[in-house]
């Protein structure tokens, strides 16, 4: 760290107060960088940054909705304000509400995509001149539901499926200008969300959460869900000088969910 106790490096974490953005402030802030952590809850993301204060890092909350464009252009000056410079911009912001195409509202559709995807290119647009500045870059993150199909989840999969093709067309357009872009497409989590998420497999199949987890993950060569920790590990790479000539990647890191054909399951092997 710099003698006037200012980090050399920053990154903003949206949705950074809990579940994979949590992890993800955490890894950074452990990685040296200073971190703004916003989301809609303001109370969140003040605990998350008074954790990462307390254990020396330095930190900032800023409350805000990244799908409204004047609040992202706020997060944006908060971090310029108090860290001088953006270096790192980690797009997190989700929310996983869904339904089949038929069963769908126009509002639904339209909550989905504006915090998943607006959120992400509203959040882009604000940090990229402050990125070409710095030669910074951007780490989306998407889903394995970008690559592959959910049930039921069209309004979710398809702004996930955005995000892939923003994360690219950032690397290709600012690329020249010295700012890279990728995105990490978790499957499964063991956070909030999908906690929540088993909480339901599990009441329709009438078994409690862990036996939901293993049965969503019995063709997972992992057999298991990811630890927020593991999904913050690949961001802090991505985002690091070692990935300095990785560009415009959509990279899983979903236990290797995404290479299995379910059409062989219980027929081959």
């Amino acid at each position: 760290m710099p003698v006037s106790g200012i980090p050399s490096r920053c990154a903003i974490v949206t949705g950074g107060g809990s579940g994979i953005g949590l992890a993800v402030a955490r890894r950074l802030a452990a990685d040296g960088l200073g971190v703004v952590v916003t989301g809609r809850r303001a109370a969140v993301c003040e605990a998350a940054a008074a954790e990462l204060e307390a254990g020396g890092h330095s930190a900032e909350a800023v409350a805000a909705d990244v799908g409204e464009p004047d609040d992202a252009e706020r997060v944006v000056a908060a971090t310029r304000e108090r860290f001088g410079a953006v270096d790192v911009l980690v797009n997190n912001a989700g929310i996983g509400d869904s339904a089949p195409v038929l069963e769908e509202t126009p509002e639904g559709w339209e909550r989905v995509m504006r915090t998943n995807l607006t959120g992400a290119f509203l959040m882009a647009r604000a940090a990229l001149p402050a990125l070409i500045e710095r030669g910074g870059c951007v780490v989306n993150v998407s889903s394995v539901n970008g690559l592959l199909a959910g049930p039921g989840w069209a309004a979710y999969c398809t702004s996930k499926a955005g995000l892939l093709m923003l994360t690219r067309s950032l690397a290709h357009d600012y690329g020249p200008r010295g700012v890279r872009a990728n995105c990490v497409c978790p499957g499964w989590v063991r956070t909030p969300m999908g906690d929540a998420d088993m909480e339901e497999v599990a009441r329709r199949r009438g078994i409690d959460r862990e036996s939901a987890y293993a049965l969503t993950h019995a063709e997972n060569p992992l057999r298991r869900p990811a630890q927020p920790e593991e999904v913050a590990s690949v961001v802090s790479f991505l985002a690091g000088p070692d990935a300095a000539y990785v560009n415009g990647v959509a990279l899983p890191v979903d236990g290797g969910t995404s290479v299995v054909d379910p059409t062989a399951a219980g027929h081959f092997g």
